[in-house]
């Protein structure tokens, strides 16, 4: 797992650290030191950690005229345990939200596992951007996670599934993979 980097190509069209809004500005990622985890498996540096210890994320772009914003994450998603959507939630995406972001692209790949218990904080998240046109969707979802996200009936706060999967994302620009996603939500 450590040699998964968080999608760099983007870098020229945006830097969380360096962007003042964001709730990474000013974070510095040691390139030589590795010292985030999920279990016993060390993880790229350049991921960025917001309190979870089994899932980590990459903000890799927003566009605050339009309201969108690109995540990629990384791990488990462990809501039982973890409660992971509680921390991803208060310290991500509540200050997106005061930012006015109101769309919200998660790039799921690499979220090897999910464990859901009770879809409380996605209604709350849905709630708190659906008033102003806002969806969340999450793309290239593993068939086991989309299973127990299914479980868990996440379906009715979140978009996912077979349209949103085996999406060729990397070969997009943003506002491309924007305009694709918002076609189908």
């Amino acid at each position: 797992m450590h040699d998964i980097e968080p999608y760099f190509l983007w870098r020229d069209l945006y830097i969380t650290a360096e962007d003042e809004r964001s709730p990474f500005y000013g974070t510095v990622n040691n390139e030589f030191s590795y010292s985030n985890k999920v279990y016993n498996f060390y993880i790229h540096p350049q991921w960025d950690a917001f309190d979870s210890t089994t899932l980590y994320m990459k903000l890799l772009f927003v566009d605050y005229d339009e309201g969108y914003c690109i995540m990629e994450m990384i791990g488990e998603w462990n809501d039982i345990i973890e409660n992971d959507i509680m921390y991803l939630k208060r310290e991500v995406v509540d200050h997106l939200i005061k930012q006015g972001i109101r769309k919200f692209i998660l790039l799921n790949e690499y979220v090897f596992n999910f464990h859901g218990q009770d879809n409380d904080y996605y209604e709350e998240w849905k709630d708190d951007i659906c008033d102003d046109g806002g969806w969340i969707c999450m793309i290239n979802c593993l068939p086991h996670v989309e299973e127990e996200m299914r479980r868990c009936q996440l379906q009715y706060a979140v978009s996912f599934g077979s349209k949103f999967n085996d999406i060729n994302w990397r070969k997009m620009n943003p506002m491309i993979l924007y305009e694709n996603i918002s076609n189908y939500v």
